[in-house]
This record gives C-alpha cells, structure tokens and sequence, in this order.
C-alpha cells in the first residue's frame, strides 16, 4: 500500500499525503495552494461559486467535466488533472477567450460567481463546438448569480462559440497528449492507497476486488462515489466519517451495456453518463436525468449512489421500481441479485449485508406499445429536492384492459414504494376515465406521507392522485411525452 494519492494540478504534479477524508478540494485549493479564484458560497453544490474542471481517464479518452469543489473530498482525486480558473490565460496575462467573452459581454458585476460561471463556460467550450441556447443553460443550471443577471453570460457564451479560436489558444488542447500520459502513468500504479491523518483514513482501492476485500475488513466504512449526498453529511451536518474508502475511479462500476432486454447500469456510472444513454432508449427517464441537480452535480453524483444512499425522496428508484429494475449487489463472498423494490426495507434500512456494495442495476426495456411516464414535483423546476416523484409503467391488452401496471412514488412514504392496491383496482379494468376517478381512494390504503418543508400531507396525497390523472390523460391523447415510438412517429 502506498500512504499517498497522486494527481495534476494545472501543470504541477501532485502528490499527497497528510489529509483527513472529510478535506474538500475548495479548502485544499484555497488554503494550502491560495488558489483563490474557486469561490466558497453555499458549500452544498447549489451556487457553482467553486467550480472547477475535472480532467479524468475513461473509454473516450480524456474527459473534462465540471464539479463543485465544495463536496469534492481529497481522496476522490487520484488520478485526475484539477483545472482551476488561474490556468486559464496565458502566462502574459492574454485572457482565454472565454474570460475575454465574459469581459466583452459585461457578464461581471460584482465578480463572485464569475469564476464559477467562466469554468462552467470553458467545460461547454471544451465539449461542444456548436452549443444551441438549451445547451448553454443546461451548462449554467448550477451556477447562480445575483447581480448581472443571466442573459449577458449566455451571450458571452454564444459569442465564444461563434468566434472559437485555434487550440494553441487552449491550454488543455494544447498539452493533451501530456496531460494524458501522465495520467496513464500515475493510473499504472498497482497498489492501494491509504491516506492517514489524526487517525482518519482516506482508502482507495485500485480495482473491485480490493474494493470487495477492505469493505469485508471495514463493513462500517463510508463509500463514496460522487459525495453529492455524504458531502454534505460534512459541510452541514459536521458528521465525523471514517474510515472513507474512495470508488469513483473504479472502471469496472463505469459500464453502460445496452441489448433487447434492457440496460445494465453500473454503480458508479454519473447521471450525465447514464443521461446519454436513457434519453435515447427511455426518454421520459432521461427528462428526469435533466433536472437532477447541476451540471457539476450530476457530472459528480451516481445512479448506484441514488439508490445505496437509501432515501426516500431519490429521484431514480421510482423509474427504476417502476420499469421492474433488478439490483445486483457484491462482496468479497460473491454477488447476489434481487428486484429494488425488495430493497428498501424500512426508513435508513436497506437490505445490504455487512460488507455488500451495489455493483450494478438491470433496467428491462419497456415493450413497444406500453406506456412510460416519470413525473417530478419540487419547489423550483430545476435543482431542487423532490417533494414527491411518480412513475406509471402501463401495458393494455388488446380491448384496452390494464393487462399491467406498477406504479411507484417517492416521498409519499419512509422508502421509494410501490402503489400496490392502486394498481390491484386497476388491473383488468378498461383503462377509462371512470375507472381512474374510482380508484383514486386506494391511494389511502398505499401511503400515509408526512408533511415537512418541501409539501404537506395533504398536498402530497391529493399530487400523487393527481399524476395518476395527469398520466391517464397523456395516454389517452393528450400528450406525445409517454413513449420513444410515439416520439420517433412524430
């Protein structure tokens, strides 16, 4: 084992050692290396003030994305080329054209968030050529600003693109190659790391099997992959983890593969990965990837992740219940395999023996004349928690009888549950409107919600009847959302 992790930092090489699992990326950067263009704001992943880029290793090559420094641990860095907003203009100060557009555009005021916003812009800039209006605002979610307003960053955005210059002007462009072999290098190291400070450790694995063997030797660790949920567990509930063992990295949890069946989705696949591939084969599950957080968040937080965490507000095991996904989970003892839904148990209780991680989800693909919806109620459309989110997954017989239907709600209960007495009325039933407003009141017999900040009770039980109106009304007609085939006819 070695007791250092190794990484670049703009073009410095890194190796580190001497850090607790819980130190952020924004409070090494700020306060060991005084990189103070990354922005403290919230420190939860809402305000994109601390973005920065993330160079990592994958299938395609060299990849960049942009993360929020502020939940980003330490010990989730190995291996990868850190791109703060400093590196971006030449060394005789020439901005980079996307600072440039930004000073062109007036994108600045009171310059906070501007860094934040430049980097967004540069990982835009990085991946796409051609970005249409949608793009670019998909590019800003995370970010927030709240004194120069969003129009003239987008055209500051729009301009860059028009303009987009040669790469010798790029640092990245130009030093790839480099880049890139000095991450292989520092990929081809065999051993684990463990990274100890005042009695914390930082572990990270090199491949699944050591991954399986120190959770077999440390069942009570904290695994993190993404650490949209657990860091904030630190930055504001101040909880004290450790050990933390570090599995972003991990290649083997990264695979998508698509056949006739269905979809298998590893553990550590990202929500932008898994975006890619659900907005092609399951659409409406891909519309809910879009509202997921940010940017950086979803380039940072995992499906396998959504689910191991256990809450009863995640936003994928709705879809994933509802669509009848099977979860596979592993050990250093072997694998063994169940439907998700068995896998809630009980409020912060899941079905996960000592030692066990998620290793993949299978996601059956819908058969061509049935019905898929997912529907996602919050506060704010974009980058807010749910306050409840259903997903319907229909299929008629040939004289418009419910021949199947599961219906599955989140934040209606302790656990992501299924409406089983709702689809019980149902099946067999003509699938009519009179037969919708009938079966309204076995919702009762389901789900009992609570009410807290984001809803009451009351609200959540009569939304949830509601979207089960709402989704009888698209099938019937009035909507062209419900199905990949209806949309490829349209």
């Amino acid at each position: 084992m070695t007791a250092a992790i190794r990484f670049i930092l703009n073009g410095q090489d890194v190796t580190l050692g001497n850090f607790s699992p819980t130190e952020t990326l924004l409070d090494y950067l700020r306060l060991r290396r005084r990189l103070t263009g990354t922005k403290e704001g919230c420190a939860e992943g809402d305000c994109g003030a601390c973005t920065v880029l993330v160079g990592r290793l994958s299938d395609r090559g060299l990849s960049y994305e942009s993360v929020n420094a502020c939940i980003r641990f330490l010990g989730s860095l190995h291996g990868t080329h850190i791109v703060t907003v400093e590196h971006l203009a030449a060394q005789d100060g020439t901005l980079h054209p996307v600072q440039q557009a930004m000073v062109d555009c007036h994108g600045s005021q009171c310059g906070f968030c501007t860094p934040g916003f430049v980097m967004s812009l540069y990982g835009l800039w990085l991946s796409n050529d051609e970005p249409t209006r949608q793009d670019i605002e998909s590019a800003l979610q995370g970010n927030l600003c709240r004194c120069t307003g969003y129009e003239p960053i987008v055209r500051a955005a729009e301009q860059v693109a028009q303009e987009r210059p040669s790469a010798l002007f790029d640092p990245l462009e130009r030093d790839r190659a480099e880049i890139l072999a000095r991450l292989w290098s520092i990929r081809s190291e065999p051993e684990t790391m463990v990274v100890e400070k005042d009695g914390a450790r930082s572990i990270v694995p090199t491949s699944i099997e050591a991954f399986a063997e120190i959770l077999a030797e440390e069942p009570n660790a904290t695994v993190v992959a993404g650490a949209t949920d657990v860091g904030l567990w630190v930055t504001k509930q101040m909880r004290i983890i450790n050990p933390v063992v570090f599995i972003n990295h991990l290649t083997e949890l990264q695979a998508i593969a698509v056949d006739e069946t269905g979809l298998t989705i590893g553990a550590g696949v990202s929500y932008t990965r898994a975006h890619e591939t659900l907005a092609e084969e399951i659409p409406a599950f891909g519309r809910l990837i879009d509202r997921i957080g940010g940017t950086q968040v979803r380039n940072m937080g995992t499906i396998g992740g959504n689910i191991a965490n256990g809450s009863p507000i995640g936003d994928t095991p709705p879809p994933l219940i509802a669509l009848g996904a099977e979860l596979t989970l592993r050990s250093h003892s072997g694998r063994r395999s169940m439907p998700l839904e068995n896998y809630f148990l009980a409020y912060g209780r899941q079905d996960r023996l000592p030692g066990e991680f998620v290793e993949k989800i299978f996601v059956p693909r819908p058969a061509e004349i049935d019905y898929f919806a997912v529907y996602k109620l919050s506060k704010r459309r974009d980058e807010d928690i749910s306050a409840l989110c259903g997903a319907f997954h229909l299929s008629l017989d040939s004289e418009g009888r419910v021949a199947a239907i599961r219906i599955a709600f989140g934040g209606m209960a302790a656990i992501p549950k299924r409406a089983t007495h709702v689809e019980q009325a149902l099946t067999g039933q003509i699938w009519s409107w009179s037969t919708i407003a009938a079966v309204r009141e076995a919702f009762g017999e389901d789900y009992q919600p609570l009410t807290d900040w984001r809803a009451t009770a009351e609200y959540r039980s009569l939304a949830a009847k509601n979207l089960l109106t709402r989704f009888f009304l698209e099938t019937a007609g009035q909507s062209q959302e419900l199905s990949r085939f209806e949309l490829e006819e349209a």
